[in-house]
């Protein structure tokens, strides 16, 4: 499966660039390690590049550039926020996606590149489906065979760091008390997490109530294991004050690293 690369140098991404095929969807995620949405859009991203095999030519190819240090690079593509995604394929910008919503992001991706020899037959000529009109593409898709597909996304997310936060809004911004909340136990406690903001993505936000069995927001997993929410938290920390001890940064002196 396909994983996102970091660009370090101008050099690195020229090289880059030239060794791809005209025919490879180059998807590039601007970045800075201060801007909390980015933690959120990596995450994405590399759950995203996991759908998408590894072929030959590369139908994709996923890198990622610190828009800070390769400015001249985010100059080029007038990158002036970030999180930022520019899709390109044969040197032209075929897309570019501001802020951090997965829906968006996802959307995009799908629109321009394709997970299978079927959709890639699609780009360069008529599909014929099983009712036999040639031109028209199938587009429904196994109800089943789609859920496998987000279960399996979300098995990954929930695994995306040791301690993963699923809220409402991101830590800078928490959009319900709840969530607003368990942001401050964590931090009270400095663990380092990643969160992932379920009012960007419906698709998570419903399919996680189901995955997890477990119907209401903020949900905390540590170690891809549900905890639950705020109260379920406190008993924990209540019947155990070292319960999240394991994940504490404290000892390293890096409590900033909590809000990361």
């Amino acid at each position: 499966m396909s994983d996102v690369k970091e660009i370090t140098s101008v050099e690195g991404w020229e090289e880059h660039v030239s060794s791809l095929p005209p025919s490879t969807l180059l998807i590039v995620s601007f970045h800075a390690p201060w801007a909390a949405p980015c933690a959120q859009m990596a995450t994405v991203l590399s759950t995203l590049a996991s759908e998408y095999p590894v072929t030959e030519p590369p139908a994709t190819s996923w890198v990622k550039i610190n828009a800070e240090d390769l400015s001249d690079i985010s100059e080029a593509y007038n990158v002036t926020a970030v999180p930022f995604l520019v899709l390109i394929r044969n040197g032209e910008v075929l897309e570019t996606v501001s802020g951090s919503s997965a829906v968006r992001v996802r959307n995009a991706i799908e629109s321009h590149a394709s997970k299978t020899g079927a959709g890639a037959a699609a780009a360069n000529g008529p599909v014929t489906t099983a009712g036999g009109d040639e031109g028209e593409v199938a587009t429904e898709e196994d109800p089943e065979k789609k859920k496998q597909e987000l279960f399996r996304r979300l098995g990954d997310l929930v695994k995306a760091a040791p301690v993963m936060l699923f809220m409402k809004g991101t830590p800078s911004e928490p959009k319900c008390g709840f969530s607003r909340q368990l942001v401050g136990v964590l931090r009270d406690n400095a663990v380092k997490y990643g969160f992932f903001n379920i009012l960007a993505d419906d698709e998570v936000r419903q399919g996680l109530k189901e995955f997890a069995d477990w119907p209401t927001f903020p949900q905390l997993w540590v170690d891809g294991e549900l905890v639950g929410g705020l109260d379920i938290v406190k008993e924990e920390l209540d019947s155990n004050a070292d319960f999240l001890k394991p994940y504490s940064v404290k000892a390293n002196g890096d409590v900033s690293a909590a809000a990361s």
